[in-house]
């Protein structure tokens, strides 16, 4: 098996519309306001989305600072991240639970800079604000907008999507190889996608058929790749 199909590690740049709605399809909606700068219009120029790992948080920040005036600040990014600049009018903060004493200071800060210039902030987390472990005025700030729970999907809406992009892509899989990847494998949608075009790329080149002995083969050989052990 050759490396490049186990390099799970370049994925394709997450995009909204990469992004499976389920029952988070009012969410979608707004941030695709958000990408365009429109929310103002409905008044809203802050949103907070929390939700468990793997949800898609960081999917979606990652996905609305794909544009050159927005900025994603992860909680260990520098001091400078979370300096207001005016070129940026939207600012994506994650793992905000995660934020250190000094950086909680830095997003208070950002905040009231980015509503003194009409900008825009979207901000994610593992739980509610009022949950969050943080100064009191920075979960206030974080209350700020509106404050949208991310649900994770279904097992069957997990696989009936991947069933959809095989579809689209001509692709055929034989019954059982979905159901099985997603109880053995990463289970979130941007690595299943990843892998799933993993699997297309392999049975391509082996001019094999997707099947569970396909996938087991790939999976074997990412386990192997990653109990490799490094030279120091």
């Amino acid at each position: 098996m050759r490396q490049m199909v186990l390099d799970l590690a370049a994925l394709a740049p997450p995009s909204l519309e990469s992004f499976v709605d389920g029952q988070n399809t009012e969410l979608a909606q707004l941030l695709r306001l958000f990408s365009k700068r429109e929310a103002s219009q409905y008044g809203e120029r802050f949103a907070y989305l929390w939700g468990e790992s793997g949800a898609g948080k960081t999917h979606l920040l990652r996905a609305l600072a794909e544009n050159n005036q927005a900025r994603y600040i992860p909680a260990d990014a520098p001091e400078s991240s979370f300096n207001h600049t005016p070129e940026i009018t939207l600012y994506l903060l994650d793992d905000c639970e995660k934020l250190s004493p000094q950086a909680q200071i830095d997003a208070f800060a950002l905040f009231n800079e980015t509503r003194a210039h009409n900008g825009f902030l979207v901000a994610a987390g593992n739980a509610a604000p009022m949950s969050l472990a943080l100064r009191e005025d920075l979960r206030t700030r974080f209350g700020w907008g509106l404050i949208y729970q991310i649900h994770g999907l279904t097992d069957e809406e997990k696989i009936d999507a991947l069933e959809r992009l095989a579809q689209s892509r001509g692709m055929s899989i034989s019954a059982g190889v979905l159901p099985y990847l997603i109880t053995h494998f990463r289970r979130d949608m941007s690595s299943l996608t990843q892998m799933l075009n993993q699997l297309d790329q392999y049975s391509l080149e082996t001019k094999r058929p997707i099947t569970l002995p396909l996938l087991r083969e790939v999976l074997l050989g990412l386990q192997q790749q990653t109990d490799k052990p490094t030279d120091n």
